[in-house]
């Protein structure tokens, strides 16, 4: 009976927000589908298994679509949804932050200064001004600020240095650089190379501000002499202006400026709200750079949007995870790529379950490690999801299913959608005699794509800046002649229920005695056996033969890791096509601010002992891992080793 409720109530919103003759269309497609199925039994068992999740789904779904297009009718940008949930609760708290409490009237009055600030200085709509500060309330106060002017932010990751600090200013067209203190001398570097137009103003104090000299204005200052009350605006952003440039990774090559309008900053921390049904009591926590997606839209436009208290971390510390979670009383906490394993190599200790997280959420979390880590610190449920800044293609997985990513529906594909298409080795698509993408069948590993709607904010695909960069992630002639897809760059697999499974990115998949390896796969099970220690896995060519050689690069700054224990792990775990070839040992490694692991320059080095300082290791069939030398290299080179 609960369900037929359930399944009543998705049909009657759907009547309501989409219309009878949306319904109609779903219900003949339900049809089609059995039919095209044959008719089958085994169509109605997998529709009776998915029912349920389909139900959910759908439900927070229309409930997340009637949420956006309520602001979507009101024109409102994010800080004019911001400025009712302070109405609402003024002093309620906001954020926390290193003890610091700052209630949602603090937050708004913050950022009522900066407009009032910039608006005086003849920042208008359109414009675009460069954040680079450190995690912390006032990061969140600045930019929303801006967005009351219609001013885009663009947030430059923190760790960036000289060129690609310059390229992530100059490509925005900034007009002004906003900085704190802890990039003074980041800031200095570049200071000659930055347009003569662009206006620098610091925040906080610096010892050496005043003998540099570098003709910038002291936002503290500014802030000290400005009243709180909020700047009359002539001509504010509305629901579909641009609000924020975020910038990926950079795992390969410059980063690039991804663009976040004011409807898909609402979309995707709604997408969490209402996907992942948080009550109003919960409180969230994020050590996550609030530069990015993850920490800076998600967690926390939890408590822009939704009015939830967020706590932020300036950095992440797996040691102080659960820690943190237990002392602010944190009901919903923050993961992303490979924090997860890192929290679980800390030695256990007993305060482990002694919080009240129920929900964690994020994207990254391996397979290898699920079950071990919901298991040791006592997790109800994980909120994974998938989906990239400048896409358009999102999934999550709200029923707790054991490595899924997210899913897509067997009974009406046609409700969400994203598809798993057919590529080549390459990720270019494999087309039928027609010209069209053809779609994966279940089990059949494929790369990941969304529809592109751009009448439809929730389908529309924005891109980056550099419109050159956007046209090469859309694909046309998907389904349709004239359609066209954002295409993600990543292979999933779906299973017969519609559940997705991360595989690997388009080209780390490589080839080896006769059998594709998935580096991701192998990552995952190599971290396992050398105590969840930082390992990446790529292909690298080896004279004469065929394919490309597994090779891996493991973190081992203190010189501990066993060769001979870890060639009998490998030698257990893995088959004999899917064994790294090559190990190098890493003393240091570099991470993107979302913990990735770089790999572009350790596969473009390859095994060369001639180009590496670090040990390298090869895999002698007979004696196991062998430390490969100078002479061994030559001899590799000349055919004289065989793999």
């Amino acid at each position: 009976m609960l369900l037929l409720a359930v399944l009543a109530g998705a049909l009657l919103a759907i009547v309501i927000y989409m219309g009878p003759i949306y319904l109609l269309q779903l219900l003949i497609v339900v049809s089609v589908a059995y039919f095209v199925a044959g008719g089958r039994l085994r169509w109605f068992y997998v529709a009776l298994r998915t029912i349920p999740r389909d139900s959910k789904g759908l439900l927070g779904y229309i409930r997340m679509l009637w949420f956006v297009h309520g602001h979507e009718k009101k024109n409102r940008n994010v800080s004019d949804i911001f400025r009712q949930c302070v109405k609402k609760h003024p002093n309620k708290i906001c954020f926390v932050f290193e003890d610091q409490e700052w209630t949602f009237q603090q937050i708004e009055d913050f950022s009522n200064k900066i407009a009032t600030i910039f608006k005086t200085h003849g920042y208008k709509k359109g414009d675009t001004i460069a954040l680079l500060l450190e995690n912390r309330p006032e990061f969140v106060a600045i930019w929303l600020g801006l967005n009351k002017l219609g001013v885009i932010t663009s947030l430059i990751n923190t760790n960036l240095r000289k060129t690609s600090l310059l390229h992530c200013i100059n490509i925005a067209k900034c007009q002004a650089l906003i900085y704190g203190t802890d990039f003074f001398d980041a800031v200095t570097d570049i200071a000659s190379s930055l347009d003569a137009k662009l206006t620098l103003y610091r925040f906080g104090n610096h010892p050496n501000a005043m003998s540099i000299a570098l003709k910038e204005k002291d936002l503290n200052a500014l802030l000290g002499d400005t009243p709180a009350t909020p700047p009359g605006i002539q001509e504010k952003s509305g629901y579909h202006d641009k609000h924020l440039y975020i910038y990926t990774s950079g795992t390969t090559g410059l980063p690039k400026a991804a663009v976040i309008t004011n409807s898909r900053y609402v979309f995707i921390t709604s997408s969490v709200h209402y996907l992942g049904v948080l009550r109003d009591s919960d409180r969230i926590y994020t050590p996550l750079p609030l530069y990015h997606t993850a920490g800076g839209i998600m967690a926390i436009g939890l408590a822009l949007v939704f009015g939830h208290t967020t706590v932020i971390r300036k950095k992440f510390s797996a040691s102080a995870y659960f820690a943190d979670c237990t002392k602010y009383k944190c009901t919903v906490g923050q993961y992303i790529g490979e924090m997860c394993r890192y929290i679980l190599a800390v030695p256990p200790k007993k305060e482990d379950q002694k919080h009240n997280v129920r929900m964690i959420f994020g994207n990254g979390l391996r397979p290898q490690i699920w079950e071990e880590f919901v298991k040791r610190f006592n997790i109800p449920q994980v909120l994974e999801f998938y989906g990239a800044t400048e896409g358009n293609a999102n999934v999550m997985n709200i029923d707790n299913k054991m490595g899924a990513i997210g899913f897509f529906s067997r009974i009406i594909p046609s409700v969400y959608p994203v598809s798993l298409i057919r590529v080549d080795k390459d990720g270019e698509p494999i087309r039928n005699s027609k010209g069209l993408c053809q779609i994966c069948e279940p089990n059949e590993p494929g790369a990941f794509i969304g529809k592109i709607s751009p009448n439809n904010p929730t389908r529309a695909f924005l891109g980056y800046v550099d419109k050159k960069a956007s046209e090469k992630k859309v694909i046309y002639d998907v389904i349709t002649k004239g359609d066209s897809a954002f295409l993600s760059g990543d292979i999933l697999v779906a299973d017969e229920f519609g559940y997705l499974y991360f595989k690997d990115r388009t080209g780390d998949t490589f080839r080896w005695k006769g059998e594709n390896v998935s580096t991701s796969e192998i990552e995952g099970i190599v971290s396992n056996l050398i105590n969840y220690r930082d390992c990446i896995v790529y292909g690298v060519e080896i004279q004469g033969a065929e394919g490309r050689a597994g090779m891996a690069a493991i973190y081992d700054a203190d010189g501990t890791l066993d060769m001979n224990k870890l060639t009998v792990d490998i030698k257990e775990q893995l088959p004999v096509y899917a064994r790294p070839q090559f190990v190098r040992i890493l003393t240091k490694i570099d991470l993107t601010g979302t913990f990735k692991l770089k790999k572009k320059d350790l596969q473009e080095e390859g095994y060369n002992p001639y180009k590496v300082q670090d040990k390298i290791y090869y895999l002698n069939s007979k004696l196991g891992y062998e430390l490969l030398t100078s002479e061994v290299y030559d001899q590799i080179q000349q055919g004289k080793v065989k793999f």
